[in-house]
This record gives structure tokens, C-alpha cells and sequence, in this order.
């Protein structure tokens, strides 16, 4: 039989976010591990802001790490190119400064994949660019009228 936690992860994975919702308004905690171990937020479909939103929104912990690999949702977003839910993420509280277990920043992921859109916003989150605070600010409000896609 399937847990509440297995079932919210789920929802999560697939970006169901009205099962999201009404789980979560049903008591099922934001970071409830599934059989896997794994919470919600580190399992969620990583193109669906409103998902990561609705999480992080009920208490989910932005900067949970696997214990493995040590990587954070953060660290899929930007390897994955989705500008939006990392922008979501990192006004969440989730740190830009971690390092996975290969000793890699969200920043060196998104550049290994060429997701120059996602670089940028990394850099300009950490002042590494001539742009500064400025360049962080464009980036964040042009992708938040984006759809639910990579950026790259």
C-alpha cells in the first residue's frame, strides 16, 4: 500500500500540482521521505515552478541534500537548465554556494550543460558578474514571465 509520503512524491514527480495541493492541505508534511528516502522537493518535476512553489510554500526545506550525492534541488535545476524553478528556489532560501559530492557548484552544472541562461543568473546571484545585482534582476523578472520551460 502507498503512503501519503510515496503519493505526495509522486504527484510531485509528475508535476500534478492540484495533488499537490490537495495533499498537502490534507496533513501529508512537505518533507515527508517516500520508500526511497527522498523528499518531495528533491524528487519534484523540476519544470513545474507552481509544484516547487506550492512546497516550499507549506515548509518544504529548499537546501535538503541527498545523502549520497549531496546535491540539492538546486544542483538539478541548474543541470536540468530550469531557470525558473532555481529563481523560485534560491527566493526560497536555497543556497547557490553548495558543493555536491564531485566537489561541483549548481554554477559549474549549468555551464557543463551549456545552460548559459541559468550560468548568468548563478553568477550574477554570487556578484561574478559585471552586471552585479542589476544583471540578477533582469534575469529573475525576465524569466518570471516565462512559461514552465527551460531556459537555456
Amino acid at each position: 500500500m502507498e503512503t501519503s509520503a510515496d503519493r505526495l512524491a509522486t504527484a510531485a514527480a509528475q508535476g500534478r500540482a492540484d495533488e499537490v495541493r490537495a495533499l498537502l492541505a490534507a496533513g501529508v508534511p512537505p518533507n515527508a521521505r517516500n520508500r526511497q528516502g527522498r523528499s518531495p522537493i528533491q524528487v519534484m518535476m523540476m519544470g513545474s515552478t507552481r509544484v516547487a512553489e506550492l512546497l516550499l510554500c507549506h515548509g518544504a526545506e529548499p537546501n535538503c541534500a541527498d545523502p549520497t550525492t549531496l546535491t540539492r534541488p538546486v544542483h538539478d535545476a541548474a543541470r536540468d537548465g530550469f531557470l525558473d524553478t532555481l529563481v523560485v528556489l534560491h527566493r526560497a532560501g536555497a543556497r547557490l554556494d553548495v558543493r555536491d559530492a564531485w566537489g561541483r557548484l549548481p554554477v559549474d552544472l549549468a555551464e557543463e550543460r551549456g545552460h548559459r541562461a541559468v550560468a548568468g543568473y548563478l553568477h550574477a546571484a554570487a556578484g561574478g558578474t559585471e552586471g552585479g545585482s542589476h544583471a540578477l534582476t533582469e534575469v529573475a523578472e525576465g524569466s518570471a514571465d516565462s512559461p514552465d520551460l527551460k531556459n537555456d
